[in-house]
């Protein structure tokens, strides 16, 4: 199981023993619901972020497409007709070891991308996850559940529309990072 499927397991546990508790435990009990990816895509800094990560990729995808280019073009030289089989062997092995440097690229590019983009999560998710906290004691919360999503993992299959504080943690996400 990966980390997140482990904090879903425990979270579940909690609620389940609280839930099992008698009657008026459980009426302590305040669960909320918020969108993680909303709170990313929806936040100033959030949009920040993403943009950065965009344009990082842009930035490599631009150098592939250049390489790209200039491998088609070495391609249409060893296909020249008239090239004697010396120059033609030596465009071969030009392209060949072009087309490997090329091929390493891309793949330290989508490597480094990841890495990025893995980084970026991480350092979000702390974020999101003080702004979450320091609504739900305002508002008296006991949890705040990540609502998740077709793409990830879907926690949450229901939820009435008030107990869902992905717009207040928006909001204090703005202010905890400006």
């Amino acid at each position: 199981m990966n980390g997140r499927m482990w904090i879903v397991v425990g979270v579940v546990q909690v609620l389940l023993t609280w839930l099992a508790q008698p009657a008026q435990a459980a009426e302590r009990l305040k669960v909320a619901m918020m969108d993680q990816q909303q709170v990313i895509e929806r936040s100033v800094a959030g949009k920040r972020a993403l943009d950065d990560l965009k344009s990082y990729s842009t930035t490599r995808q631009k150098i592939i497409d250049s390489d790209d280019q200039e491998l088609k073009e070495l391609e249409k030289g060893v296909q020249d007709a008239n090239l004697s089989e010396e120059v033609r062997k030596e465009k071969q092995e030009h392209f060949r070891t072009k087309l490997e440097a090329y091929q390493r690229r891309i793949q330290d590019f989508n490597r480094e991308v990841q890495e990025k983009q893995r980084a970026m999560v991480a350092e979000y998710a702390q974020k999101i996850h003080a702004a979450a906290s320091a609504v739900a004691q305002k508002e008296g919360y006991t949890a705040v559940i990540d609502k998740g999503s077709d793409s990830t993992v879907k926690i949450v299959l229901y939820s009435h529309p008030s107990v869902d504080l992905t717009e207040q943690i928006i909001k204090e996400f703005d202010r905890q990072n400006r």
